[in-house]
């Protein structure tokens, strides 16, 4: 974290100088802005988050509720989420409050008395080297605390507007704020037109603003029903700190979460079969029931509930809306968007793989940099199509995940000794939570190259272990010129920059030419694309990684570019240069497949996404690529 760039102040250095836009922020809802939020979920509040650096962009998210969440809801951090969260600044709340997960066990009917359950399978949650950080269980609340938190810390200050309902919104083909919108106060009734130049409904399952748009979720229900409850109890069941899958011969399923705090957990509990022409009968089902239900599955163990913090029962379903702006299909090549839905709006899927509020944050994640860019005329607006065609992707990947894991989750054990009967073999249950491992991780999303954010993978081979369209893959190294040891993929921060990380040929040669053509070059993109006063790394931060370690590199030899001079005193930034962690034995290089004697520039999306590797002297490709969709100032 680096701080007093422009003078020394007291006090948290997590709380930022306040903008002067901030200090005039107006209490009630302005007439017009540049960006309205509609709902305060986990997609909402990550992209308020992110949007929040950026004091010059006018932005304010509402929700109908009265005040921030409370209890209850999603719990599932995966390792992905987390480090998103690390650039923020956010991870070490995460950590050092979450559950980890660290192994998952497997349970089905005993052999000799199928009326009781026994263990047939422990295994490690997540695989080796798939993240540096653990898979967690924090409660949604939580994680929603630390983003409004980190909101009233950004220099612009931002506040959730609580008690504002969305009711309607027409889009207009011409003005500055094209986006005429319509809310209500909840306590008053009263109603408030604004306008916005874009809108972002990241308002849940029935979202208005995806109605508003006439974007259709496309899918079905399926005729399933679960119970959840998170519950303090008194149990001799002796995994019930562990996650579990259980399998009970006739009493239905369960999947067992251990929550934060150490005494806390929740159980997502298989309540069977549902009329399609009854739905509402699940609305009978009771916090009794499902107790009951669970502790038959249980059996021979028993489980004591003493308190329930809070108690749900859902139908399953996977719906994905068929497209995330408001553009149809038919208008994108004369239309832009000026509306985006994203989160439970554009997706719905059981709880149980995980997922939803993890993919609801990538896609406030995928967009938020993208606002951000075109907001401040760095980019191009047609940037912002690319949202929904990323992003659609993702989430057809992740219904069709949660369709195959949900069905494998409710259906019954196989009997071996009646195998006629179906159901599911436990060691398939096992072996399909194993396989799935990248995916549940969030570490599986890769966007293919067919937007110009994602180049085809003709330089692969140089960095074979940063896959084009993948998330860059964090590896340790030391920084050169404090000898700290480190991850490189923490350097990155949401900021909205790109990063360029240049990792040595064997000479540093071609790394040295290219830190001079970046540093002085009319054709630069970090020189084209930086707004006069702003420092260098605004807008593309360039980091260094040599093959040497970091004793055998004198810090004054650095090229320029890696010693850039920021800030209203020009003071010297030395944490651009890195060398290979060769203490611990996990050289980069080695790790993430570079090639060492051609060396690679890894060019890496602000959302933390590869987007193209070249060759260290591909000076002329790195300036096209760029500016295929920057804007100089």
């Amino acid at each position: 974290m680096q701080f007093y760039l422009n003078g020394y102040a007291p006090g948290d250095p997590a709380i930022q100088p306040a903008a002067p836009s901030a200090e005039q922020r107006p209490v009630a809802i302005p007439v017009t802005m540049d960006v309205l939020i509609v709902g305060s979920g986990p997609a909402g509040m990550l992209l308020a988050a992110q949007l929040s650096a950026f004091p010059a962009i006018t932005t304010r998210i509402i929700d109908r509720r009265a005040g921030p969440l409370l209890v209850g809801q999603a719990d599932g951090v995966a390792c992905r989420t987390v480090e998103m969260f690390d650039a923020f600044g956010l991870s070490g709340t995460l950590i050092r409050e979450g559950y980890w997960v660290n192994e998952t066990v497997f349970w089905r009917p005993s052999p000799a008395d199928r009326s009781k359950i026994v263990r047939t399978g422990r295994v490690q949650d997540t695989a080796d080297g798939l993240s540096e950080f653990p898979h967690l269980i924090v409660n949604q609340a939580r994680l929603l605390s630390t983003l409004e938190d980190y909101m009233h810390k950004s220099p612009s200050r931002l506040v959730p507007d609580y008690g504002w309902e969305f009711v309607t919104l027409t889009v207009e083909s011409a003005g500055d704020h094209p986006v005429l919108v319509t809310l209500r106060n909840m306590a008053t009734g009263e109603p408030k037109t604004v306008r916005a130049k874009y809108v972002v409904g990241c308002d849940g399952a029935r979202s208005r603003v995806r109605d508003a748009i006439g974007a259709v979720p496309q899918g079905d229900f399926a005729n399933h029903a679960w119970g959840v409850v998170d519950m303090l109890a008194v149990t001799d069941f002796p995994d019930v700190r562990l996650k579990a899958a259980i399998q009970s011969a006739d009493e239905g399923n369960i999947l067992l979460i251990p929550r934060e705090g150490g005494f806390l957990v929740r159980l997502y509990v298989d309540l069977g079969e549902i009329d399609p022409a009854n739905r509402e009968a699940i609305r009978q089902i009771t916090q009794d029931d499902v107790i009951q239900t669970a502790q038959r599955v249980l059996r021979p163990y028993t489980l004591d509930v003493r308190s329930v913090a809070w108690f749900a029962v859902y139908q399953v379903g996977q719906r994905v809306t068929d497209r995330f702006d408001d553009v149809p299909a038919v208008e994108a090549s004369v239309r832009l968007p000026h509306v985006f839905i994203a989160g439970d709006a554009c997706h719905t899927h059981s709880a149980k793989a995980g997922q939803g509020m993890n993919v609801s944050m990538q896609d406030g994640y995928n967009l938020g940099w993208k606002l951000a860019a075109v907001l401040e005329g760095r980019a191009n607006p047609d940037l912002l199509r690319t949202y929904s065609a990323e992003r659609h992707a993702v989430a057809q990947g992740l219904i069709d995940f949660d369709r195959e894991w949900s069905k494998i989750m409710a259906s019954p054990p196989r009997d071996p000794n009646h195998p006629d009967l179906g159901g599911v073999d436990p060691a398939e249950l096992q072996a399909y939570f194993v396989k799935s491992g990248r995916y549940t991780a969030g570490v599986g999303t890769q966007y293919p190259p067919e937007t110009y954010l994602t180049v085809a993978a003709t330089h692969q081979a140089l960095a074979a272990g940063f896959t084009i369209g993948m998330r860059f893959h964090s590896a340790p190294v030391i920084r050169l010129a404090d000898a700290k040891p480190m991850q490189l993929g923490h350097a990155a921060r949401a900021d909205g920059a790109w990063r360029i990380y240049a990792f040595a040929d064997a000479a540093a040669d071609r790394l040295r030419a290219l830190m001079d053509y970046l540093a002085r070059s009319d054709q630069s993109p970090v020189r084209r694309f930086t707004p006069p006063g702003a420092d260098i790394d605004r807008v593309i931060d360039v980091r260094g990684i040599f093959q040497q370690g970091h004793r055998d590199i004198a810090v004054a030899d650095l090229p320029a570019m890696l010693l850039p001079r920021k800030g209203q005193f020009r003071l010297i930034d030395y944490e651009k240069a890195y060398t290979p962690d060769l203490k611990s034995g996990s050289d980069i290089f080695d790790l993430r497949g570079i090639d060492r004697a051609q060396g690679a520039m890894v060019v890496v999306r602000p959302d933390q996404y590869v987007a193209n590797i070249l060759p260290l002297d591909a000076h002329d490709a790195l300036g096209d690529f760029f500016a295929q969709f920057m804007l100089a100032p």
